[in-house]
C-alpha cells in the first residue's frame, strides 16, 4: 500500500499538490525504482475521479487504501475502500479498479479478454480483473476468509461511454465484479452508498491490514487436485490473459485446420507453472489431448509423484522435452512446455539410437508435436551450456513454419513474498541489470539475512523449521560431488567449509540413508540436511532458503569476479567461453537466491564478499517490526 487516509484527506492532499509526490516517494521506497510516467498519469487522472465520487456520496470519512498490495504477490489493487456497511453495521470493503479507457472491444468474441487502443495485446476484462482480486483476497487475508460477504469489487471506467464498452457487459456481473462508466456515474455514487456508511472507516481498515496472511498455495501441494479434480489457483490479470489465449487457440484448432504457438514469459515466481497446471487440469477434464513437458528431471519426477499419486494415467501426462523426437506431427492438441528456457539444441545424445536421430532442433520437434504448443520460460534462468529456449528463438522457429506466435509477458510475481523490491535487489546485486548493487531496504514482504558461517546459516534454518516452516540449503557448484555411493554407506560429506561439512543432495533416483532421491530434494521434508545444487532447486520454492555463495563468485573492491577454476560443475567444458561461464554462474545464484517464499539467509565463503553483503544488508534490523506483522510466528533477525 502506498497511501492510506480518509477520502476527505486524500482529496485535500491532492488539492495541496502533495499527494502524487508522496505516492512517487513511497513507490520508490517499496519497489526500488520510479513508477513509469503512464502510472503517474493514471494516478493523476483517476484518483480525483474516485475521491470526487466518494465526496458526492457523503463518504468523506471512508478510508482509502491506494495501491493496495495483494498478500504474497506483487500485484496491487488500485484502491480498496474500507468502512462500515449501512445495512449490517459490519466492516465493508470495496476493491475499485480504475480505468482511463474511453472504449474497449471484446477480443474476437471472447468477452473475458478485450482490446484497448493503448495496448498491443489483449487484456483482461476489468469485471473479471476485479473479481479475481476479490477472490484472491478472500483466499489469502484472514480478515476476509471467514467473512467473504464483506468484500465487493467494482471497475470504474470514468472516461468511457456505454456505447464504447458495451461489449464488456457480456461477462456476467456479481457482487465481486461490477462495472460503471462515466455515463453511469450517478449509479456508481449510489452503489458506493449501498456498500459504505458515512462514518469513519479507520477501524475497518485496521482490521483488514491486521488480517493474518495465509500461506501461499505451494505448487506441489495442490497439483493433484488441480490436475485431477478442479482449479485451485486464482489466476490474476496477465496470468488469466495467457490462460484464455491458450484456450482460444485450442478452440480455433478444433474448429479449423489452425495451428498457433503461444509463449508465456516471466521471471521467478510469476506463476508460469501455475498457469501450466491450470491449463493441464482444465484440458484434462475436457478430454483434450494435452501433455506437460520439461527439461528438468526433478520437476517432472515430482509432478508425476504428486499429481499422479493415485492415477497412472495422470503420471503419463508429464514428459521430458526429448520425448518427442519421433512424435506424430500434430498428434496432440496441446503441448505445455514448462521451464522452456531449458530447451536444448537437440534431443539426441550419445545414447540415442540412429533410427531416432532426426536432425531436427528440439524447438522444432516440440512445435511439430501439437496443434497448440505452449512455451513458458524465463530467459534469465539459463544455467547450463547448450540451453537455448528464448522468445526470439521460438518466434524464429514458428516463423520458418509460417505459424503465428503470441507472446504474453507476466509481470506480477508470487515468489519471495511477492516482493518486487527483493527481486530487483537480487538482479542488481548480481549485475544482471545495470546500475550496480544497492542497499537492501526491507519492504515487509520478505526477510533477508546475512550470516558469518555455515553453522550459523544451518542453525538459523533449523530454528525456522522448529517454528513450522520449510527450509533448504543450497550452494554454488564449487565442491566435487560423489555420485556413486555403495549400498549401506552414508552420503559422503562433500561440501566442506572449515570444520563444517554436509553432503550434496542424493545423486540419482534412489533414496540413500533416509535422504530423498535428487528429484524430490526440494519437496520431501527429509531434504533438509543435504546441500542442494541449482539443478535440484530450479523450478521449486520453499519457505526459507539458505544460500552458500562459493568461491566461483567473489566481490573484489568494486565488482564481481567469476572464477571458472573454482566451479566443479561437470557441464562446464574447456570449450565453454569465459563470458558464457560468467553469465551462467550469475544466473545460477539468481535462481538460488529467489527460491525462498518468506526469507533468504546468505553466507559467502569469501571474507571480502561477506563484508560487501553485510554493507548492503546493513539496514535489515529496521525491517524487524514490519516482518513480524507480515509473518506472525516468531522470527530471529541478525
Amino acid at each position: 500500500m502506498l497511501f492510506r487516509d480518509s477520502a476527505s484527506a486524500v482529496a485535500a492532499e491532492r488539492l495541496a499538490g502533495s499527494l502524487f509526490v508522496r505516492l512517487i516517494d513511497q513507490f520508490v521506497h517499496k519497489h526500488g525504482h520510479k513508477p513509469s510516467p503512464s502510472e503517474v498519469r493514471s494516478w493523476e487522472m483517476s484518483i480525483p475521479e474516485l475521491t470526487n465520487a466518494l465526496l458526492d456520496a457523503g463518504l468523506g470519512m471512508v478510508e482509502v487504501l491506494l495501491e493496495y498490495s495483494l498478500p504474497l504477490n506483487s500485484k496491487r489493487a488500485d484502491v480498496v475502500l474500507a468502512g462500515v456497511h449501512p445495512g449490517t453495521g459490519e466492516p465493508s470493503y470495496v476493491v475499485v479498479e480504475l480505468k482511463q479507457w474511453s472504449s474497449a472491444l471484446p477480443e474476437d468474441g471472447e468477452p473475458l479478454l478485450c482490446r484497448v487502443d493503448t495496448y498491443t495485446r489483449p487484456v483482461l476484462n476489468p469485471i473479471e480483473q476485479v473479481r479475481g482480486y476479490c477472490d484472491y483476497l478472500i483466499s489469502f487475508n484472514g480478515a476476509l476468509a471467514t467473512h467473504p460477504e464483506r468484500l465487493s469489487g467494482v471497475a470504474f471506467l470514468h472516461n468511457a461511454t456505454e456505447f464504447g464498452v458495451q461489449g464488456l457487459y457480456e461477462v456476467p456481473q456479481d457482487e465481486r465484479g461490477r462495472l460503471f462508466t462515466a455515463e453511469r456515474r450517478g449509479e456508481f455514487v449510489e452503489y458506493l452508498r449501498s456498500k459504505l456508511k458515512p462514518v469513519s472507516g479507520a477501524e475497518a481498515a485496521d482490521q483488514l491490514l491486521a488480517g493474518k496472511v495465509a500461506p501461499s498455495k505451494q505448487l506441489m501441494a495442490v497439483a493433484a487436485d488441480e490436475v485431477r479434480e478442479r482449479e485451485q489457483f486464482v489466476l490474476l490479470d496477465e496470468q488469466r490473459v495467457a490462460y484464455e489465449l491458450v484456450l482460444r487457440a485450442v478452440r480455433q484448432a478444433q474448429r479449423s485446420d489452425h495451428k498457433e504457438v503461444v509463449v508465456i514469459t516471466g521471471g521467478p515466481g510469476t506463476g508460469k507453472s501455475v498457469i501450466a497446471l491450470s491449463l493441464l487440469g482444465d484440458l484434462y477434464r475436457r478430454g483434450v489431448t494435452a501433455l506437460h513437458a520439461t527439461g528438468s528431471s526433478s520437476f517432472t519426477t515430482t509432478m508425476r509423484r504428486v499429481a499422479g499419486a493415485r492415477k497412472r494415467e495422470v503420471q503419463d501426462l508429464f514428459k521430458y522435452f526429448n520425448s518427442f523426437m519421433t512424435a506424430e506431427r500434430n498428434g496432440l492438441d496441446v503441448l505445455i512446455c514448462d521451464e522452456a528456457h531449458r530447451v536444448r539444441e537437440t534431443s539426441a545424445n550419445r545414447y540415442t539410437r540412429a533410427a531416432q536421430r532426426t536432425g531436427k532442433a528440439q524447438i522444432e520437434e516440440l512445435i511439430d508435436a501439437a496443434r497448440v504448443p505452449v512455451f513458458l520460460l524465463d530467459e534469465h534462468q539459463v544455467v547450463r551450456p547448450g540451453e537455448m529456449g528464448t522468445v526470439a528463438q521460438i518466434r524464429a522457429a514458428a516463423a520458418v513454419k509460417g505459424l503465428g506466435c503470441q507472446v504474453v509477458e507476466l509481470d506480477s510475481q508470487f515468489r519471495c513474498g511477492g516482493s518486487d523490491a527483493y527481486l530487483n535487489w537480487v538482479v542488481r546485486l548480481l549485475g544482471l541489470e545495470a546500475g550496480g548493487p544497492v542497499g537492501w531496504e526491507p519492504d515487509g514482504k520478505v526477510a533477508l539475512e546475512v550470516v558469518d558461517s555455515p553453522q550459523e546459516l544451518e542453525a538459523f534454518l533449523e530454528a525456522r523449521r522448529a517454528e513450522g516452516y520449510g527450509a533448504r540449503m543450497s550452494a554454488g557448484y564449487c565442491w566435487k560431488w560423489t555420485t556413486k555411493v555403495a549400498p549401506g554407506d552414508p552420503l559422503p560429506l562433500d561440501v566442506h567449509i572449515g570444520d563444517w561439512a554436509r553432503p550434496w543432495n542424493v545423486y540419482g533416483d534412489r533414496s540413500i540413508a533416509g535422504a530423498p532421491p535428487a528429484a524430490l530434494w526440494a519437496t520431501d521434508p527429509a531434504g533438509f540436511g543435504q546441500v542442494g545444487c541449482v539443478y535440484t532447486a530450479q523450478g521449486f520454492e520453499y519457505d526459507w532458503s539458505g544460500v552458500i555463495l562459493g568461491p566461483d563468485l567473489v566481490w573484489r573492491t568494486d565488482r564481481w569476479i567469476t572464477d571458472r577454476t573454482a566451479s566443479k560443475d561437470p557441464v562446464f567444458r574447456k570449450s565453454t567461453t569465459d563470458a558464457d561461464i560468467d553469465r551462467l554462474i550469475r544466473n545460477t545464484y539468481k535462481v538460488l537466491l529467489t527460491r525462498g517464499m518468506i526469507g533468504t539467509v546468505v553466507y559467502s565463503t569469501d571474507p571480502e564478499t561477506r563484508a560487501k553483503l553485510r554493507e548492503l544488508v546493513a539496514g535489515q534490523q529496521a525491517g524487524q517490526t514490519e516482518m513480524e506483522q507480515s509473518h506472525p510466528r516468531p522470527m530471529t533477525t541478525r
